[in-house]
């Protein structure tokens, strides 16, 4: 089975209607993070934080996309069984048969909803965001993934992955993550690579996109301690190095390829002691033996190549 890195437990193409525990609660700066699509015969779908873990509890945010020919979203609370006053937003950020990413940052004064990378509404708290214990999805949608970001214990998602995954408080899990960063992509690691650390990165691969590339840089040398390249169109996902200006070997082989166009990914990638542990949407993927000397001496990250960044998180 797999099992999340510290502090992640993303739910994978949940069943629709989901009702799912929030394991921690909410706390200020947690990111809800939603990616899916939705048919072409949408209605109107349902995201709801509820207050317990039935159905019947307080909803302390209902998020509402109706497609009714007055297509809006519609934003309420719920509490003892009484709806409160609608806030009607009249414009769709969403598209029939499309597929979509949703981020609701939990703030001070209320929930901060991103589509598409796209600011789209402040929903003032009407309920405390600590009463918040699940999430309830219902309507014409399909989810790829949920996950919850820097919440309690490190912030994870649990529904189905088995609970919170051991030692999710360790350090370098809890920051903030990078939204929607401009691709080519270079920055510093905060805190640099060592062992257990785990660098989430999430996206797109656009219709007509056909290659990936990203590297684990040594700043100071610009040495390529890992060099992680899939390519859509091949159907390969290619692995290597570059230390002292010279590539290392290929590695190639796979027993599958989850890089396609027009398609969302979820890259977990973990250094360990001998290795690196590469998960994608779930699955593990492949692992790359160390080849420079010491992972503590990698301090940089490098995205290129075409691809849409959702976000990346340290």
């Amino acid at each position: 089975m797999f099992v999340a890195p510290p502090g992640y437990q993303p739910v994978y193409g949940p069943r629709i209607p989901y009702l799912g525990p929030i394991y921690g609660g909410l706390r200020e700066g947690t990111s809800i993070y939603l990616q899916g699509s939705i048919p072409e015969n949408i209605t109107r779908f349902v995201v709801n934080l509820l207050c317990g873990e039935s159905e019947s509890s307080d909803i302390a945010l209902h998020f509402n996309p109706r497609f009714d020919g007055r297509d809006k979203v519609v934003f309420n609370t719920c509490q003892n069984g009484s709806w409160e006053s609608e806030e009607k937003i009249r414009s769709m950020p969403f598209s029939r048969g499309q597929i979509f990413e949703i981020v609701m940052l939990v703030t001070s004064h209320g929930y901060q909803i991103k589509v598409n990378g796209n600011e789209f509404h402040h929903f003032k708290h009407r309920i405390p965001f600590d009463r918040v214990r699940a999430m309830h999805i219902t309507g014409d949608v399909s989810i790829q993934t949920i996950n919850v970001i820097g919440g309690g214990m490190g912030g994870g998602m649990g529904g189905g992955m088995g609970g919170q995954y051991p030692g999710s408080n360790l350090p370098g899990t809890g920051g903030q993550p990078i939204y929607n960063p401009p691709v080519p992509y270079s920055n510093m690691i905060p805190g640099g690579m060592y062992s257990k650390r785990t660098i989430i990165i999430r996206g797109m691969v656009p219709f007509g996109g056909n290659r990936l590339s990203i590297n684990f840089v040594v700043s100071r040398s610009r040495d390529i301690a890992f060099h992680f390249n899939p390519r859509v169109k091949e159907g390969i996902v290619v692995r290597n190095s570059n230390i002292g200006g010279n590539w290392g070997q290929e590695e190639r082989e796979l027993s599958m390829n989850p890089f396609l166009e027009g398609q969302y990914f979820d890259i977990s990638i973990r250094c360990g002691n001998q290795r690196f542990k590469v998960f994608v949407n779930g699955q593990h993927l492949f692992d790359f033996a160390h080849r420079f000397r010491s992972c503590n001496e990698i301090d940089m990250l490098e995205i290129e190549g075409d691809v849409q960044i959702s976000y990346i998180h340290f």
